[in-house]
């Protein structure tokens, strides 16, 4: 089997999952315990937090905050800090920022406010900062989208809105970009979240990364753990495999990203042109690739690519359960109904080879052009 839908979920790093062992069968205990036992594993967990954070901001200002996933963090950036007035995202997100927004207008909290997308799936900065006001407390931008691969400048956005209103307090999705492009937080940045399984993590593991000056209302409450910020006792096995997997995958980040720009490309090369339409920027993630089979429907292309070993994505995997046919993503990027239902996307990890670009691109061109055949 041949698995090209990293942008949904990786396969666990299983060096990562053997050096994290122990914490299931010998370090098991509960952190919060006042046996040295318990008690010793806080020490791991600061240990964890410090590799997570330090990889893309400094500790000085920044510190994490250990979730459940990447959808908890950004519905606890939202829900904690979108609170008055009004908030501002794009019409590019991730369905946990792009439906929680949604949810803000249903109970009363604030007006979710949308940005549009230019044609390549960035945000249109210019229309972004004119949506910013004074009564703007919240503004939340990808940063890689988990569609197209289109790399927002968050840094650069996130200058231009508290230039206009330095009361903003503003967020970012990191899920798609953390531990794949090379980036660090700037001083404008409030809040970050990433996702351990994007990367060789394990899933039900993930981080908030926030500004220490920063007074994070708690999402999840009850036993105080996370210093008060969300309760729960914490995935000791989880976390530690997330700070193998990432200390690995930050080690050869550079050699990566450039090994999986060419498979993209050499991918995109072995593609029909004449069934398929790229829809990624070139200067996008390496690591997404979303093309259109104009004329004909993704997802049964994505079922007979699957039933002759090749597994791709139709786009999100955490909105394959919407009603609407069509991504909103692609959409707002201006194209129309026909290039929505055509979509497929092939994404990437440090573990894909040669032989899977070359067998996958091959096997898609067969079932399009089988599928198309039929259709005639």
């Amino acid at each position: 089997m041949i698995y090209l839908d990293n942008a949904a979920t990786t396969k666990p790093d299983w060096e990562s999952c053997e050096k994290a062992q122990a914490y299931l069968t010998e370090k098991f205990y509960n952190p919060s315990a006042l046996y040295r036992e318990g008690h010793a594993l806080q020490s791991e967990l600061k240990k964890a937090r410090s590799v997570l954070l330090s990889r893309v901001a400094s500790e000085t200002d920044f510190e994490a905050v250990f979730t459940s996933c990447g959808t908890e963090a950004d519905n606890q950036a939202i829900f904690g800090f979108a609170r008055r007035g009004n908030a501002i995202t794009t019409l590019g997100e991730h369905s946990a920022v792009g439906v929680a927004f949604a949810e803000l207008k249903n109970r009363g909290i604030c007006e979710p406010r949308f940005a549009p997308l230019r044609k390549d799936g960035s945000v249109d900065i210019e229309k972004l900062l004119a949506l910013v006001d004074e009564k703007t407390s919240f503004v939340s931008v990808i940063h890689v989208n988990n569609e197209t691969g289109t790399i927002n400048d968050i840094n650069q956005i996130a200058k231009a809105v508290k230039t206009k209103n330095p009361r903003v307090i503003f967020h970012s999705d990191g899920v798609q970009a953390y531990g794949k492009i090379p980036f660090r937080l700037a001083k404008e940045i409030d809040l970050y979240s990433v996702s351990a399984h994007k990367i060789g993590g394990l899933k039900g593991v993930g981080a908030l990364i926030k500004r220490k000056s920063l007074v994070l209302p708690p999402y999840i409450i009850g036993g105080g753990q996370e210093s008060g910020r969300r309760s729960g006792t914490e995935n000791t096995f989880g976390i530690k495999q997330f700070e193998y997997a990432a200390e690995k995958k930050f080690s050869a980040l550079k050699a990566d990203y450039e090994r999986i720009l060419t498979y993209r490309e050499r991918f995109w090369e072995l593609l029909d042109k004449e069934i398929f339409l790229r829809l990624s920027p070139e200067n996008g993630s390496p690591y997404i690739l979303s093309v259109s089979a104009l004329g004909l429907r993704g997802e049964i292309l994505l079922h007979m690519a699957n039933d002759r070993g090749v597994i791709v994505g139709t786009g999100s995997a955490c909105s394959s359960n919407a009603k609407n046919r069509y991504s909103k993503v692609v959409l707002a990027c201006g194209h129309d109904e026909r290039t929505a239902d055509g979509v497929l996307r092939v994404s990437f990890s440090s573990s894909t080879s040669e032989e899977d670009v070359e067998k996958g691109a091959d096997v898609l061109n067969a079932v399009a052009k089988e599928l198309k055949n039929r259709m005639k």
